[in-house]
């Protein structure tokens, strides 16, 4: 019913804290750059590394490209009208205590699944980023 509030909710925050770090990491880059600190900010030539606001990117994607999708399912099948209370469960009180319910469990449980998923995906980012570190420069480890 509105298991999708969940992942955007947390879609939201995820996307707002992005843009702070996102802000942050390109004041850090300019600082370095006026010090004359250029090697923290360039990566040697052949060298992989993705920043991490970057890598929120990714965890951003996937939680509104759910929510959507979510949001479009249960629009496609009623729970969901265009007009107010948008949610068709919250005009009956017995049917807004089950969607709380659903919010509680299902959405929660999607939001902490595509996050668990987004970690998987940050081991194996790094995992790639240190081999291909390794083979462009093999001195260095």
């Amino acid at each position: 019913m509105a298991c999708f509030i969940v992942p955007a909710a947390e879609a939201v925050i995820v996307t707002a804290a992005r843009k702070v770090i996102e802000r942050k990491e390109k004041k850090e880059n300019l600082l370095s750059v006026e010090e004359g600190n250029t090697t923290e900010v360039a990566l040697e030539e052949g060298h992989v590394e993705h920043n991490f606001s970057h890598k929120m990117k990714w965890l951003s994607n996937l939680l509104w490209g759910g929510s959507v999708l979510l949001a479009f399912e249960h629009f496609w099948h009623g729970e969901i009208s265009l007009f107010a209370p948008f949610l068709t469960a919250a005009s009956n009180a017995a049917d807004t205590k089950v969607m709380l319910n659903e919010m509680a469990t299902v959405g929660t449980s999607m939001a902490v699944l595509i996050t668990a998923t987004w970690g998987v995906m940050l081991g194996v980012s790094k995992a790639l980023e240190n081999k291909a570190n390794k083979e462009a420069d093999p001195e260095e480890v």
